[in-house]
């Protein structure tokens, strides 16, 4: 038997005039009818590709609710507020379950690949298979791999504008105002450098050339939007629900989310994913959220900084304070204590004298204390009073910006996780996990940046996602591997590093029976251009108990992300000194080195070099 044809929903619509209150209630209306109805289908009575659609679902023996826009009293209104919800101008507009598939060509080709039917399957006792709380990195993966293995998925993604004003969309820090723009920011001033060694390599210009910092953010933000948009379209073609709201649990699988609007609207889920990541903290005075800004600001800041003071010692300090010093700007940073904490601090002291050298000045054992306007503008004047951290002393001095790196704040405490049960560590915010990221709730899973004891690394964090999705949906075993996982410090000379510090691996193995071999290099393309020789550095840190297996890997070098993770492939498979001996080098780089380390720190031989 042929399906009853499709019910015609009837929607009366406010005439000429609306108020935004009305339109805004024609949008609650719109949504009703999507969250209410197992087949939704907005048409036009005349659209031959309506017709093609209702005769497939027909063919499919589904009932479904119709709204003929061309037979409501505003139809063209209502089309409007359909396009600001889908981003979709056309009909037929098509809900399946709640989930948005488009139009005619794409309801065809989800018919063909059995997506459709996937979705039609009756309703389980909850919404979803999985709700994952974050549209980063990982949270976006997990979704994703969740939905690839024919589950229900729906993502709840909303960035709380920082102090500042400053949000972004779909994608997390690290696409936002984390690892991308950063690494592009880090390019115009490493193209910066280029422009001057350009000239000893017989390239003649003599124009002016300056750095404009508005041409350089809309670029940079212009792709930015371009991933944001590839996000979106990737979550829709994978069927994936994308909810731009603030999700936080009200009871057990129940989830209430807020959209910015304030409007509540309420989810449940078999199965949990946290994916909130972190945010960057504040100094706690007078000040700091008032005139401050952060890495959250920086990278979409409409006007050029100016004079900066970066407060912090982490990488990301280092980093922002490097790309800004490389496009010409006066930059000081203030360290209460060591450069990159948790690093190998002979590597950490060699980048902070190489900033020094080149321009950056650093204000050492001081934190700030109050930070007072002086004079609004774009940027205005600050001034800032720090106390040493050794004695009475205080210093002030006048800045443009004043950009805190302090670090960073898992987003946990506000996301109703007390209200199941989710055990958080209280001083950190971060989330314990079992080996399976699983939490102390049996439901609740947790990736990425808040989870205890672990790295916080966007492709760490991708690798979890895809994984957990795996595990909980395809009956596979495989756990992410935190062990030995290489990342790279974009500073002006860049640092790149696999497995332990100097100082952990002393820790772990005892000195004795570690031996480090080591070197200084200068990279071919410095030697024309006169930049500085013996400033490079490489060393390897091996196991004398276990075959010198290297156990540490620590490059301080141009491109030495590219060459750290060629390494960090071999220390996968039990990268030995004798298999680096064995291995011949590609001559000139700078990643050969590796293939020739002779002089150990314990002989105490100098590691100069005269030659390339």
């Amino acid at each position: 038997m042929s399906s009853p044809p499709g019910r015609r929903a009837r929607l009366s619509s406010p005439g000429a005039g609306r108020s935004s209150a009305a339109r805004e209630a024609l949008r609650r209306r719109l949504l009703g009818l999507i969250e209410g109805n197992r087949v939704m289908i907005f048409s036009k009575s005349y659209c031959p590709h309506s017709t093609r659609v209702k005769e497939l679902f027909s063919s499919l023996g589904v009932a479904c609710n119709i709204l003929e826009l061309d037979q409501v009293d505003d139809g063209a209104n209502v089309q409007e507020v359909l396009s600001e919800i889908t981003n979709q101008r056309t009909v037929p507009n098509i809900f399946v379950n709640k989930v948005h598939m488009g139009g005619c060509d794409r309801t065809f080709q989800a018919h063909q690949s059995g997506l459709l039917q996937k979705l039609l399957q009756e309703d389980s006792a909850y919404d979803y298979d999985l709700i994952v709380i974050g549209g980063g990195s990982g949270g976006l993966a997990c979704a994703q791999e969740a939905a690839i293995l024919g589950k229900k998925v729906m993502v709840l993604d909303f960035v709380v504008p920082s102090p500042q004003g400053t949000s972004w969309g779909l994608g997390g820090t690290c696409v936002n105002v984390g690892c991308i723009p950063k690494k592009l920011m880090h390019q115009a001033a490493l193209l910066g450098q280029a422009l001057r060694d350009a000239r000893k390599f017989g390239w003649e210009y003599s124009q002016q050339v300056k750095h404009t910092w508005e041409t350089m953010t809309e670029a940079i933000q212009n792709h930015i939007g371009s991933l944001n948009w590839g996000y979106r379209l990737s979550l829709r073609e994978k069927a994936v629900a994308y909810v731009n709201s603030y999700g936080e649990f009200v009871e057990h699988h129940k989830i209430k989310a807020t959209n910015r609007k304030g409007q509540e609207t309420c989810y449940t889920a078999a199965k949990f994913v946290l994916a909130t990541g972190q945010r960057p903290r504040y100094l706690g005075i007078q000040g700091d959220k008032e005139y401050c800004i952060t890495s959250d600001d920086l990278f979409s800041l409409p006007y050029c900084p100016g004079k900066t003071l970066v407060v912090g010692a982490s990488y990301v300090a280092l980093e922002c304070a490097g790309f800004l010093a490389g496009i010409g700007l006066d930059v000081t940073i203030m360290v209460r204590s060591i450069l990159l904490r948790g690093f190998d601090q002979e590597m950490a002291e060699k980048v902070g004298s190489y900033m020094e050298q080149h321009g950056v000045k650093f204000l050492r054992k001081f934190v700030p204390v109050l930070v007072q306007q002086l004079e609004k503008g774009s940027p205005g004047k600050l001034k800032v009073v720090a106390k040493s951290t050794e004695g009475p002393e205080t210093i002030e001095e006048i800045y443009n910006t004043v950009l805190l790196a302090i670090g960073r704040d898992s987003c946990t405490r506000k996301i109703g996780l007390e209200k199941i049960g989710v055990k958080i560590n209280e001083k950190s915010g971060k989330i314990p996990v079992n080996d399976v990221e699983q939490t102390n709730v049996p439901y609740v899973y947790a990736v990425g940046d808040i989870l205890e004891g672990k790295l916080e690394l966007t492709p760490v964090a991708i690798q979890a996602g895809k994984l957990l999705a795996r595990r909980l949906f395809a009956g596979r075993l495989e756990k992410c591997d935190y062990v030995n996982v290489p990342t790279t410090v974009f500073t002006p000379l860049e640092y790149g590093c696999c497995g332990l510090s100097e100082e952990k691996a002393i820790e772990m193995y005892k000195k004795e029976n570690l031996e480090v071999y080591h070197t200084l290099f200068w990279p071919l393309e410095w030697t024309v251009a006169g930049r500085d020789n013996n400033t490079c550095y490489a060393k390897i840190i091996c196991n004398k108990l276990d075959n010198y297996r290297v156990i540490g890997f620590h490059v301080l070098g141009p491109n030495a992300g590219e060459v750290t993770q060629g390494f960090a492939a071999a220390m996968k498979c039990g990268l030995t000194k004798q298999l680096l001996d064995d291995t011949i080098g590609i001559h000139p780089t700078c990643g050969e080195v590796f293939t020739t380390l002779e002089i150990t720190k314990s002989s105490g031989l100098d590691i100069t070099q005269k030659g390339c």
